[in-house]
């Protein structure tokens, strides 16, 4: 019985132990976590930043923030930790090691006069004759009595002074640290024990692997519903018109499952009034248009004005449900977005290739989405060459305050930026009627905004020049300046309610096809993965060169020097396609920032392939590989679409004056700055 008491009080401990071992580690994993999310929340100070209340800290806002159901579920697990530490530290005072020295009140190796006058003491207090109490009589008898009787008895004493025990030696002992009705095997307890073990050893463990094969079923690693990747994948086309994207990107699966309600009736007709030039209706025919448009599913309706309500910042007038369905899909958004980005440039062709002009699309969107700029910004209108778009993600910039600038003759948002501080504190005051405040909200978005260059190289590990069918390495350097000197930094989104990180695409690509060659997802917050990524690659580099280790060591920290100042290195490979000159393009497009992007032009020289392997067919000096280029280049018809067209785009006259420009071109590599991305039309062709 004494053996099953103290398997009983050992439960608590089990208990203990197993909710431990796994909560400890994550909870030192989530505060990780939070602490370099902290140090990483380097966002916009402007006013209008300020009064969005996004990064406000308020106690309700770190409530709400920190009121999720995993956090919520480690608070309770410590709660539950702490009571059972008080009730073990507790139940240690009740159980009690048999010390018979210590019942008496004696020192150890106490004589036996001393045992009987300290026994006979106690016997005047705690015996049944003398005290009527109940617990003095149980404590007499199974205490007093069995001390002095240990003592005593010159064999139980030698026993206890020997072993510990006034019985002798003790054998070994093994137990469950169950509770003690459990181990009670009379009656109905066997049943409850037989329950216990199968819902601990079966059932639990069950119900975790059904639970996590049908979330995993269900979503992918980026927690977008596999439903929506088919949808994506089902509808993207190579031709797919910036405009149409949004058709594409709400049929999402997440989207689908928002509720439409009937009260979502009238507050959608006042937003479809408000918002109704923006969805590329017929005007000729806006009655049938209309009608067409309300025919659609409920949840497609719903969300496309919804998205159009952020693009056009008409959210004041959204009723309560339909403010907490408008944030459910803005914070959706982003990764549902990178996934749409992943199925255009997924390999489509037989040589591997994605499509670039959807990729674009999709790109251009998620920009206006995060700055609240509608697409149709994008449109060469008012003598803005690039359109309006850039300069309405700046603060206290509308369309008044754009007519203005047009008659200082600033057309584009690179010259905007490439004025002197006192030069556009000067515009800003006198041309647009700016407070000095509203220069200085202007003054530090522009400084948030980065400025992108690329160093490209594709080349043939050991081997010179590219021959057809050969493994071509990408070798690209993305670097990244701001004014302020900050590297990772949230961008300047004060209409967008969610914290958003700023990440960049690498597209290399031949517009002329439509084909992207090699694409890669580039973000600038996490300095420690990017030396991780950037020691390995150019380790891997050095060691094929046949490097030797100073050599390697030289060029590595090299590489991290240049990641640490705001760099990232970027390494694939793509199989050569056949013989011929290649005028490719190199895109760095941001997800977040409209009018940074960097584009630059790669010339890429293939050879024929020999027939015993040798390498031959140097790569041409550039005069030579242009003129062969402009004998093989192919006439490619482009097809027309009534929407606006992107930014990225490519005509005759801009492919002749790249043809024109001077620069260093060998085996395939370029070194400058990235050009500013024009703003005519990238009509490329459907294959």
């Amino acid at each position: 019985m004494a053996a099953s008491e103290e398997n009983s009080a050992l439960f608590p401990i089990f208990i203990l132990t197993i909710m431990a071992l796994p909560l400890v580690p994550y909870t030192i994993l989530k505060l990780c976590r939070a602490a370099s999310k902290k140090t990483k929340s380097i966002h916009c100070e402007c006013s209008v930043c300020s009064r969005s209340g996004k990064y406000r800290k308020s106690i309700f806002k770190r409530i709400s923030n920190f009121s999720t159901w995993s956090n919520l579920t480690v608070v309770l697990l410590w709660v539950i930790m702490v009571v059972l530490v008080y009730y073990i530290k507790h139940l240690s005072r009740e159980i009690q090691v048999f010390e018979p020295f210590s019942i008496l009140g004696l020192e150890p190796g106490a004589s036996d006069s001393e045992i009987k006058k300290a026994y006979r003491k106690l016997s005047i207090q705690y015996h049944p004759d003398k005290n009527p109490d109940p617990e003095a009589n149980k404590y007499f008898v199974e205490s007093i009595s069995k001390a002095y009787q240990a003592l005593t008895d010159p064999i139980s004493r030698e026993n206890f002074e020997k072993y510990g025990h006034p019985d002798g030696r003790q054998g070994f002992q093994m137990g469950i640290a169950l509770p003690q009705f459990l181990l009670n095997i009379d009656g109905a307890s066997g049943g409850i024990l037989l329950l216990w073990i199968v819902g601990v050893c079966i059932l639990l463990p069950l119900v975790i692997a059904v639970v996590y094969l049908s979330r995993s079923s269900k979503y992918t690693g980026n927690y977008v519903m596999h439903q929506t990747l088919s949808a994506y994948y089902y509808f993207m086309k190579p031709s797919l018109a910036p405009s149409k994207v949004m058709d594409v990107f709400i049929k999402a699966a997440e989207y689908m499952e928002i509720p439409v309600r009937r009260s979502d009736g009238e507050p959608l007709q006042k937003l479809f009034m408000s918002v109704r030039s923006e969805l590329n209706l017929d005007l000729k025919n806006i009655k049938q248009e209309q009608a067409k448009f309300w025919k659609q599913h409920p949840a497609l309706v719903k969300t496309q004005l919804l998205i159009q309500a952020q693009l056009t910042r008409e959210t004041e007038a959204l009723s309560p449900e339909l403010q907490r369905d408008f944030k459910r899909v803005l914070e959706l958004a982003p990764r549902l977005l990178e996934e749409l980005v992943k199925m255009a440039v997924i390999p489509r062709t037989t040589q591997g290739h994605g499509w670039l002009r959807p990729a674009i699309g999709v790109l251009e969107l998620s920009q206006c989405i995060v700055q609240a700029v509608p697409l149709s910004a994008r449109k060469a209108a008012g003598g803005y060459t690039e359109g309006a778009a850039p300069f309405l993600q700046l603060p206290h910039f509308n369309e008044a305050m754009m007519k203005k600038l047009a008659r200082k003759k600033v057309r584009t948002f690179q010259e905007l930026r490439d004025m002197s501080l006192e030069e556009r504190n000067e515009l800003l005051t006198h041309a647009a009627g700016f407070s000095a405040a509203e220069v200085q909200d202007v003054e530090m978005v522009l400084e948030m905004i980065p400025f992108l260059t690329l160093e490209v190289t594709c080349e043939t590990e050991g081997e010179e020049g590219i021959q057809e069918a050969d493994i071509v390495t990408v070798h690209t350097w993305v670097n990244l300046k701001r004014t302020n000197g900050l590297i990772g930094a949230l961008p300047h989104a004060p209409q967008y309610p969610f914290h958003k990180e700023e990440n960049f695409w690498f597209l290399l690509a031949d517009p002329n096809s439509n084909n992207v060659w090699f694409s890669q997802k580039v973000t600038f917050m996490d300095e420690a993965t990017a030396i991780t990524a950037a020691s390995k690659a150019i380790e891997e580099t050095m060691e094929g060169a046949g490097a030797n280790v100073k050599e390697t060591s030289k060029a590595v920290r090299e590489a991290l020097e240049r990641v640490k100042s705001g760099s990232r290195l970027l390494m694939g490979k793509f199989q050569a396609p056949a013989e011929g000159n290649y005028n490719l393009s190199c895109y760095l497009l941001c997800d977040s920032w409209i009018g940074c992007d960097a584009k630059t032009s790669l010339k890429l020289k293939v050879s024929k392939r020999t027939r015993a392997g040798t390498r031959g067919g140097h790569v041409a000096e550039e005069g030579a590989a242009l003129e062969d280029g402009d004998e093989e280049e192919e006439k490619i018809e482009e097809e027309e679409y009534d929407d606006y067209e992107s930014e990225y785009s490519e005509d005759d006259e801009n492919n002749q004056q790249d043809k024109n420009k001077k620069g260093s071109v060998a085996n395939g590599s370029v070194h400058r700055k990235g050009s500013r991305s024009s703003s005519e039309g990238s009509g490329s062709d459907e294959e």
